[in-house]
């Protein structure tokens, strides 16, 4: 297991922290596309429709409390006993906190204490989604996740922006649908790599369709060590594009609250439209989940291949291993056009 970052990266100062080489590689791929102004009238105006911010962002989502449905060693606990064990709050600073409880010695398969939240309002295309995040959970038995679904699954959708497992050292985006939706090779031009290809996903075959982003600077530990950064993606009916720009890359427009996707090049992943399938069908009424489990289906049948310690239900039982088991989310924006 990669050693535990330091206090200071525990505490995480919302001051940004300085890029490594793979950063810097991805702040190059991006800034030579960027453009502060668009030349002319833009194709697309996005207007801010929702801002979870520090004020508002537990009062927008819903804390989910049934049994994990990836079969996870946690206990997703509601908003009540979240708040009083620290697992979800806003610190002085402004930062929200998602966080698995690092503190109980448990037994073997004694489930641990975490977090699932679910945001009230459901969406739909023609819709840009800003996560800027400073540090994300990452360790041996961890499964954290940003991502979209809808109520129908798969029929509804499901878009996973931001998600790995154990001490994963790059992020991996996926969708998966209900339709027969495919994305052929060298159709779509990434920043990411294509490696499935068939988003249509079942009970026993959901794999989906994904781009591996092939830089750690985009998960778990080397995202922290950059104080992370900005996922952004459109959800428009021809096609869903997801970006990633490191702390030190993020686009004047996006700070400036006026977003412009036209001026981002190419995004790491995209889910198009095609003859036989369609994205403003295959993906409605979308909510947005935050959730961090343990184990189960795919961490845990990860783990033996993970050069973790031991088994995944043994690191369960030990809080110390869950130090950095936290998202901290600096701001979530949803605009529309």
């Amino acid at each position: 297991m990669r050693g535990f970052v330091s206090a200071a990266l525990l505490s995480l100062p919302i001051a940004a922290l300085a890029g490594n080489a793979h950063e810097g590689s991805l702040r190059r791929r991006h800034i030579e596309h960027a453009r502060t102004t668009a030349i002319g009238r833009r194709a697309t105006q996005y207007k801010l429709v929702d801002d979870y911010n520090k004020d508002t962002f537990f009062d927008m989502f819903d804390f989910f409390t049934a049994p994990d449905p990836t079969h996870g060693l946690v206990n997703f606990v509601d908003q009540k006993t979240a708040d009083k064990e620290n697992l979800a709050y806003v610190q002085d600073d402004g930062t929200i906190v998602l966080a698995v409880d690092d503190k109980a010695k448990l037994q073997l398969n004694q489930p641990r204490n975490s977090v699932r939240i679910q945001s009230k309002k459901a969406y739909n295309a023609g819709t840009l989604f800003i996560a800027d995040i400073y540090a994300m959970p990452h360790g041996c038995s961890t499964w954290p996740a940003y991502w979209m679904v809808g109520d129908n699954w798969p029929n509804n959708g499901e878009l996973d922006i931001l998600e790995g497992v154990n001490e994963q050292s790059d992020n991996q985006i996926t969708a998966h649908t209900g339709a027969v939706c495919n994305i052929v090779k060298d159709t779509v031009q990434t920043a990411g790599r294509l490696v499935g290809q068939t988003c249509q996903s079942k009970d026993g075959a959901n794999a989906g369709c994904n781009f591996a982003m092939d830089s750690n600077a985009t998960y778990g530990h080397g995202f922290n060590m950059n104080a992370g950064g900005v996922y952004a993606h459109t959800w428009e009916t021809d096609a869903i594009k997801v970006y990633f720009f490191p702390r030190q890359a993020i686009p004047q427009d996006i700070k400036d609250g006026n977003p412009d996707p036209e001026s981002w090049g190419q995004p790491y992943a995209s889910f198009p439209s095609s003859n036989e399938c369609s994205i403003g069908d295959a993906f409605q009424d979308n909510k947005i989940v935050f959730d961090i489990t343990l184990c189960g289906d795919w961490a845990g049948a990860a783990y033996g291949q993970s050069g973790c310690p031991g088994t995944c239900a043994q690191t369960v039982t030990d809080p110390k291993n869950f130090r950095v088991a936290k998202f901290k989310i600096k701001s979530l924006k949803v605009f529309g056009h």
